[in-house]
C-alpha cells in the first residue's frame, strides 16, 4: 500500500472530523461556516485576557517550584488528561457508531489493518488539535509574562492529547469484547460524561469538606494535599517539571505518549474491522422483540406515548449528555447545605436545585421528542391530528421528569409536605416552559444532531436558562419571601413572554 494512499485516508478522516465540528457549531448551516471560523478565532484570542487573570501569578516560576506549586501544575495536567480522555472517548464512540463510510473502506484495496491505523492516528490529531487550540492563550501568556522556558507546555499538551486518545481506544476496544457492541454505545458515552465531570466535581466536593468554598485552589494547595503528595524526585512530577522547562521530562513524556499510542495501534488494528462492522450493524438492523411481535390494545396516543418511551430507551448516549448537567449541580448544593446547614432554611435550598435541574433535563428531552424525529414522514401519515402528535410528546417529557424528580420530592415531603408540593410546582412549571420553548424554536432535525440542538437558536439557548433559573429561584422565594416570589414569578413570565415573540412563528 503506498503512503499516498495512507495519507489520501488520513485526510479523509481529517477532513470528515472538521465537517463534523463546522457541523455542530453551525447548526448544519453552510453560510455560517466562515463566521463560525473568525468567532472562533475572535474567542480564542479574547481568552487570553482572563487566561492573563489566571495564571499570571504563576509566571515566575521556574524548575524549582515549590511542592505547592508543582501540586496545582499536576493537578491541572491530570484534569486536562482527564478531560481529553472524555472527549476521545466519545469520538472514538462517534467514529465506530456514526460514520457513514464503512462500505467505502471495506470495499478499497488497502489493507484494513492499515486504514484503521490511520483512523485512530487520525482521532489523536483532532483531540489534541483541539487541546492545543484551547491551550494556546494560557501558555501564550504564561511565555510573554514568565520566559519562553513555558513553551515546552504545547508538547505536554501534545503528549496528553496522544495519551488520552490511546487509552480511549484500547478502553472502547476492551468494552466491545467485555459487554458486546449494543452495550458498548451506551456505556463508552456514559463513562466519558462520568470521567469529564468527574474529577472536577470531586475537586470541588474536596474543596467544599475542606475550606467551606468551592475553590479548588485551596483545596490543591492546603496541607492536606501536601501530606498526599509523593516525594519530589517521583516520577508523578515529570508533567508538572516538563510544563516548566524541563527538558528531559517533556522528551520521556512525548515518548511514552507515542509508544503507548503505537502499542493499541499495534495490538487494536488487526480486529478493529469486526469491531466497527458489529458496531455499524447495531445502528443499521432493527431491535426484535425477544418475546415476540404481539399487537397491544390501546389508543392510537398510547401507541405513540410507548413508541417515544421505547425511542428515549433505546438511545440513553442523548440523553446522557442532559443528565450531565444534573451532575454539576451537586457542588453548588451541598456548599448551599454545608454553609446553611445550622439554620432552619438549610432544607429550603433543596428546592432551587430540583427545579434548575427539571427545567434543564426537560429542555433536552423536549428537543429529543419534539425536533428529534428520524421518521417524520412515518409519523405524519398516523391517523392523528398534529396537535394529538404535539400532546402526546409532552406528555412524555412531562412524565420522565415526574420519575425523575418523585424519588427527591418523597423523602422532601416527610420533612416538609408544603415545601414539597411547592417544588413538584415549579419543576412542573419549569419543565413546561423549557417545553414551549422548544416547540416555539422546533426545527427538524436528525436526533443524531442532539450535540447541534444549541447552536440551532441562540435565543431558545439563553431562554431556556434564564427560565430554568426563574423558576427555580421563584420557588426558593415562595417558600422565604412570597412578595418576592411574585416579582420573580412575573420577570420570569417577561422571559418567556418575549422568547414568544421572537420565536420564528411570530417574526415571520
Amino acid at each position: 500500500m503506498s503512503t499516498g494512499t495512507l495519507a489520501d485516508f488520513a485526510r479523509h478522516d481529517i477532513r470528515l472530523a472538521w465537517r463534523d465540528f463546522v457541523a455542530m457549531m453551525t447548526a448544519g448551516r453552510p453560510g455560517r461556516a466562515r463566521n463560525i471560523v473568525l468567532a472562533l478565532i475572535v474567542f480564542v484570542a479574547l481568552l487570553h485576557l482572563p487566561a492573563w487573570a489566571m495564571v499570571g501569578s504563576y509566571a515566575g516560576l521556574t524548575q524549582d517550584a515549590d511542592q505547592a506549586s508543582l501540586i496545582v501544575i499536576a493537578a491541572t495536567v491530570a484534569l486536562s488528561w482527564l478531560l481529553m480522555l472524555s472527549q476521545a472517548i466519545e469520538s472514538v464512540t462517534r467514529v465506530f457508531y456514526a460514520r457513514a463510510d464503512l462500505d467505502l473502506i471495506m470495499s478499497s484495496p488497502a489493507p484494513l489493518e492499515r486504514v484503521f491505523s490511520v483512523r485512530m492516528a487520525a482521532i489523536a490529531l483532532t483531540v489534541t488539535a483541539m487541546a492545543l487550540l484551547f491551550a494556546a492563550p494560557v501558555i501564550n501568556v504564561l511565555a510573554l509574562v514568565g520566559g519562553a522556558h513555558w513553551l515546552t507546555a504545547f508538547g505536554v499538551v501534545a503528549a496528553v492529547g496522544i495519551s488520552a486518545s490511546a487509552i480511549a481506544i484500547a478502553v472502547t476496544v476492551a468494552l466491545f469484547h467485555l459487554i458486546g457492541p449494543r452495550r458498548t454505545r451506551v456505556v463508552a458515552q456514559i463513562l466519558s460524561v462520568v470521567i469529564g465531570a468527574g474529577f472536577v466535581i470531586g475537586l470541588q466536593i474536596a474543596a467544599i469538606i475542606s475550606t467551606g468554598t468551592l475553590s479548588r485552589f485551596a483545596v490543591l494547595t492546603s496541607e492536606t494535599a501536601a501530606s498526599w503528595a509523593p516525594a519530589m524526585t517521583s516520577v508523578l512530577w515529570w508533567p508538572a517539571r516538563a510544563i516548566l522547562g524541563d527538558g528531559v521530562a517533556l522528551a520521556a513524556l512525548l515518548g511514552a505518549s507515542l509508544t503507548l499510542l503505537g502499542l493499541v495501534m499495534l495490538l487494536v488494528a488487526p480486529g478493529l474491522g469486526n469491531l466497527v462492522v458489529n458496531a455499524a450493524s447495531v445502528g443499521a438492523k432493527a431491535v426484535r422483540d425477544r418475546r415476540g411481535g404481539q399487537f397491544r390494545r390501546g389508543s392510537r396516543q398510547q401507541a405513540l406515548r410507548i413508541k417515544e418511551f421505547i425511542l428515549l430507551r433505546r438511545d440513553p448516549w442523548l440523553v446522557s449528555q442532559s443528565l450531565m448537567q444534573l451532575l454539576y449541580l451537586v457542588p453548588p448544593a451541598l456548599l448551599l447545605w454545608r454553609n446553611f446547614s445550622d439554620r432552619s432554611t438549610a432544607i429550603v435550598l433543596i428546592t432551587p436545585v430540583i427545579v434548575m435541574a427539571a427545567g434543564q433535563l426537560a429542555g433536552g428531552l423536549a428537543w429529543l421528542t419534539i425536533s428529534g424525529e428520524d421518521a417524520p414522514d412515518l409519523v405524519a401519515t398516523a391517523p392523528l391530528p398534529e396537535s394529538a402528535v404535539m400532546r402526546t410528546r409532552i406528555e412524555v417529557v412531562l412524565m420522565v421528569i415526574a420519575i425523575v424528580v418523585t424519588p427527591l420530592l418523597l423523602p422532601l415531603a416527610w420533612l416538609s409536605p408544603l415545601q414539597a408540593l411547592l417544588t413538584a410546582a415549579g419543576c412542573a412549571i419549569a419543565a413546561a416552559s423549557a417545553t414551549a420553548i422548544q416547540l416555539w424554536f422546533r426545527v427538524q432535525a436528525r436526533r443524531s444532531q442532539f450535540r447541534r440542538r444549541q447552536t440551532s437558536s441562540r435565543v431558545a439557548t439563553f431562554a431556556e436558562a434564564f427560565s430554568s433559573i426563574g423558576w427555580a429561584a421563584t420557588a426558593a422565594l415562595a417558600l422565604t419571601v412570597p412578595l418576592l416570589a411574585v416579582i420573580a414569578a412575573a420577570f420570569t413570565l417577561g422571559v418567556l413572554a418575549l422568547t414568544w415573540k421572537f420565536s420564528p412563528a411570530q417574526v415571520s
